[in-house]
């Protein structure tokens, strides 16, 4: 790999870490790019080839990982999470939760510490890594694809 390459990786690694370390912060490609020292298209072009999804549904991945750790591991109120994670209402935060993991904050918190104990001896990176949202599409786009769906299910 030539060294412009690497030090370009370096630089969006740069951007990364500091999404990782602040995920409830706003994350616009401006200050992203700022951070990694390039332009903004070069930077969010470069981000989606170095790690497979674009800056913002990678900050998404993030936020809904933390939710899904607080509401398996706290008893704090759901709202608290949302505002916590980086959401600025509990109304998105719980839509985009369900489009995400396909269940509701409360139905994921009931299911999850129903079933805690059993993964006590499990490596936490692993439960993490297994947890990991797959956002693959965009939450818009599944939604489009969900409402085509159920419109062709109607006209048969």
């Amino acid at each position: 790999m030539p060294s412009q390459d690497l030090a370009l990786l370096r630089r969006l690694l740069r951007a990364k870490d500091r999404m990782d370390a602040a995920s409830e912060e706003e994350w616009p490609v401006e200050r992203l790019a700022s951070v990694s020292g390039v332009s903004e298209a070069h930077f969010a072009r470069s981000f989606k080839d170095a790690f497979g999804i674009p800056p913002h549904r990678y900050l998404l991945t993030r936020r809904i990982e933390r939710a899904k750790a607080l509401l398996r591991d706290t008893d704090q109120p759901i709202i608290d999470i949302a505002f916590q994670t980086g959401w600025q209402s509990l109304g998105s935060f719980g839509r985009v939760f369900k489009d995400i993991t396909g269940e509701s904050p409360s139905e994921l918190r009931s299911r999850e510490q129903g079933a805690a104990h059993q993964l006590d001896h499990v490596p936490h990176c692993f439960i993490s890594a297994a947890y990991r949202p797959d956002l693959k599409t965009a939450v818009s786009e599944k939604r489009r694809q969900e409402a085509a769906d159920k419109n062709d299910a109607e006209e048969t």
